[in-house]
């Protein structure tokens, strides 16, 4: 539905200085899951409560296989996020609930592993994700929801220029206990303004 290659042989890949976003395939659940085991306790509290079958490789390919049915359908692209210097995967971001007609918006979500956090890393991948979406998507609004206690995470957003607009009361449920939530959001002409972030180049 949008027009460029993602699962297919030709793999939809947004490179940027240090990181290239890339998307998930079958082939990455066993490096998947093990940045995922080894970082649970310094992700769990910031995420939605891990199902009993979290990491199991068949949750993997329905989770693949749900990336695929969001892209066919133009609303979501998730990406992995890979360190350019090794090849390893080192987190994940995507855009979701992509809505089109006179909204032109999405939602983006992030988490990087814990060995690589406080690198700038994810604030590079932030960047190379905003000009993807304000380039090829056409999107006019990016939005991001963050715990008001998840201080990386503020800055992270924050830096790639997005505006803190208000406090959404009780909005997800993270880690079993339904969260209050800042909400950020970066527009197309504010980001356009600021310059190119992330310098993305799609192959």
């Amino acid at each position: 539905m949008l027009g460029l290659p993602y699962f297919g042989r030709d793999r939809l890949r947004l490179a940027g200085p240090q990181v290239t976003l890339r998307s998930p395939a079958i082939s990455d659940y066993e490096e998947w899951a093990s940045l995922r085991r080894r970082s649970r306790d310094f992700l769990e509290k910031w995420e939605p409560r891990w199902a009993s079958d979290e990491l199991e490789r068949a949750a993997w390919r329905l989770r693949v296989r749900r990336y695929k049915d969001e892209y066919a359908r133009g609303t979501g692209v998730p990406f992995l996020i890979v360190l350019n210097e090794t090849g390893s995967i080192v987190g994940g971001i995507s855009v979701g609930n992509i809505r089109r007609g006179v909204a032109q918006c999405g939602q983006i979500g992030y988490w990087m592993g814990e060995p690589y956090a406080g690198r700038g890393l994810m604030g590079e991948a932030v960047g190379v994700l905003a000009r993807y979406c304000f380039g090829p998507l056409r999107l006019h609004r990016l939005e991001a929801a963050c715990i008001p206690g998840n201080l990386r995470s503020i800055r992270v957003l924050e830096k790639a220029g997005f505006t803190r607009e208000g406090l959404l009361r009780s909005y997800l449920r993270i880690n079993g206990d339904w969260q209050d939530h800042y909400l950020y959001a970066l527009l197309a002409g504010e980001y356009h303004d600021q310059g190119s972030r992330g310098a993305a180049v799609e192959s």
